[in-house]
């Protein structure tokens, strides 16, 4: 999964700062993501998925098809 955020990141030319700016969190919590030195809340997967147009099945590594699901509408 750690592998998959930061060659999507990367993939996107985009910094650390950059993605950790979009999350509202430090550059230092966003690189302690990528290490594998911090758990990735779920809240964080579902931006990360929708941020690069993908399915969190993707970055958790349970599939090798970036394309994203259909999205749900939610109704609260």
């Amino acid at each position: 999964m750690y592998c998959r955020i930061r060659d999507l990141r990367e993939d996107h030319d985009l910094l650390q700062k950059d993605i950790a700016a979009y999350l509202k969190c430090t550059q230092v919590c966003y690189s302690n993501y990528e290490m594998g030195k911090r758990d990735i809340p779920t809240d964080v997967l579902k931006a990360l998925a929708l941020f690069y147009d993908t399915s969190v099945d993707y970055l958790l590594g349970l599939t090798d098809e970036a394309k994203p699901y259909p999205r749900a509408h939610e109704t609260f």
